[in-house]
């Protein structure tokens, strides 16, 4: 297949490409630097999934962002996961390809969710390990994305910005900043967002992660849901800007994934986050 645009995805905002909009993205080519997609979904043989992102992938870099290697996780590493994964990257030829620091699956058993661990000397140096598995056996670097919590585990003894850090300074692995999810956790646990941000070495952070969430009661207090079904609030606007100062211009995906929007408002987002990286640029040159 010819492609008219390089694997390397550019510093610019893209778009998640969800099902829904394969035939709006062909027809209209929205002005987006880039678009990403989850991995899991296109491990089928054939069908509309694979024949759309075809079409696509030849107008658009593209990154892959998967949901399903459980990269905390005590069971063994999903050998047939990784099989469809790497055969999928050589398909495609992504610019990036991602996870999350999560485990979703123990004793065999799949859970439809991305759970925290404890930030602890053991649980890193297991986490390291399955990286480097992954990244050899990928052979290229993962990036890792930090996760949205509702929850806080009492063994744990480092904060979650130093222990990424760690992981890539370990693995070479590359930091996804989801900075939608650094603001969701700061207002669940009392933490300062801002600080998280100042805590991550810039030469780790190679893609950032925007979204919308939700609030809701708990307990007789408020919790903010990491949804992605909403546009990007306000606040995650200016803590997005302080990691454009602090980080430099970095790709930058809109996710969007329940009650979606029509592409024109995703194209919209991500025209705003493209406003904010091209002021950032401007000031630096």
């Amino acid at each position: 297949m010819v492609r008219d645009a390089a694997a390397r995805i550019p510093a610019r905002a893209g778009i998640g490409l969800r099902a829904p909009h394969y035939r709006d993205v062909l027809e209209s080519r929205p002005s987006v630097g880039w678009l990403e997609v989850h991995s899991e979904n296109y491990f089928g043989e054939g069908g509309a999934p694979l024949y759309y992102l075809e079409r696509i992938r030849a107008h658009y870099p593209l990154s892959l962002h998967g949901v399903g290697l459980s990269l905390g996780s005590t069971d063994p590493l999903d050998r047939g996961h990784l099989a469809k994964l790497k055969a999928l990257v050589e398909r495609f030829e992504p610019g990036l390809v991602s996870d999350h620091l999560s485990w979703s699956s123990v004793g065999g058993r799949h859970f439809n969710d991305l759970l925290p661990l404890p930030y602890t000397e053991e649980s890193l140096a297991h986490v390291a390990r399955r990286v480097l598995i992954v990244q050899e056996h990928l052979g290229r670097r993962l990036l890792v994305e930090n996760p949205s919590t509702y929850a806080q585990f009492a063994e744990s003894t480092i904060p979650e910005a130093e222990f990424l850090a760690e992981l890539a300074r370990r693995t070479g692995c590359g930091i996804l900043l989801d900075v939608n999810n650094i603001y969701v956790s700061a207002c669940n646990h009392r933490l300062d967002a801002r600080r998280y941000i100042d805590s991550i070495p810039p030469r780790h952070v190679a893609e950032i992660h925007l979204a919308g969430f939700t609030r809701n009661d708990a307990d007789g207090g408020e919790i903010l849901i990491d949804t992605h079904s909403r546009p990007v609030a306000a606040e995650v606007w200016a803590l997005f800007a302080h990691a454009v100062e602090r980080f430099g211009p970095r790709p930058t995906l809109i996710e969007w994934d329940a009650d979606l929007p029509p592409l024109a408002m995703l194209a919209a987002e991500a025209g705003h986050a493209q406003a904010l990286l091209e002021a950032r640029h401007a000031l630096a040159a």
